[in-house]
């Protein structure tokens, strides 16, 4: 949703950065790999520990690279379908590593079953989001849009994370079950969305057909 809404600013923003990177010599896929590693490091560590107010901070930061790499991709004037897939991977891995993370704190120092229940939801659902599109567009179908995206479910679970940190109560164990039900809720959005596209392409292509 974030992205219908700040996508132009944000560019505004990483744009001169980008051309600065590409100038540089540096590639878009290297600051996809560090920008990953450095958010799985940084949730993997600085999570299960129980060191809430750190670990979004430096995870925001690792977090920020996937804009980069996307700036530099423009500024470049292409991207590459290696590129493309990569990125897509790299953030399946740094959203699991997120919700992990906080999955492990919960069940284990934090001890908050219910907390790291619903991290385990955000977990499973996020990635079925994010796969719900890529198998549509494998299919030449649309699934785009649904309440909440990867920009949401970053910005609400860091958020909750620091609120957690510095004390604010229930403020993580809030954060994630209202986001585990509106990823739910957005899978169904977009399955919605697939069978809406299929339905429209199907008689496109019966048409196609028969005139042929």
């Amino acid at each position: 949703m974030l992205n219908l809404f700040a996508r132009a600013r944000v560019n505004r923003v990483t744009d001169p950065i980008g051309r600065w990177l590409v100038g540089c010599g540096i590639a878009p896929d290297v600051v996809t790999v560090v920008g990953t590693a450095g958010t799985v490091a940084a949730a993997l560590w600085f999570l299960p520990r129980g060191q809430l107010i750190i670990a979004p901070w430096v995870i925001t930061v690792f977090v920020l690279f996937d804009l980069l790499d996307g700036a530099m991709a423009r500024a470049r004037g292409r991207g590459t379908p290696f590129g493309a897939v990569l990125d897509s991977t790299c953030d399946r891995l740094a959203d699991g590593a997120l919700f992990a993370g906080l999955a492990w704190w919960a069940l284990g120092v934090g001890q908050q079953r219910l907390v790291g229940l619903a991290a385990l939801i955000c977990l499973v659902a996020g990635q079925i989001v994010s796969y719900v599109k890529a198998r549509a567009e494998a299919e030449g179908l649309s699934a785009d849009g649904g309440l909440v995206e990867r920009a949401e479910r970053l910005i609400i679970a860091l958020l909750g994370t620091f609120l957690q940190g510095i004390g604010v109560p229930y403020a993580l164990a809030v954060g994630l079950w209202l986001l585990a039900a509106a990823s739910v809720w957005t899978v169904g959005q977009r399955i919605v969305t697939v069978y809406r596209s299929s339905r429209s392409a199907a008689p496109a292509a019966g048409t196609a057909g028969g005139v042929s």
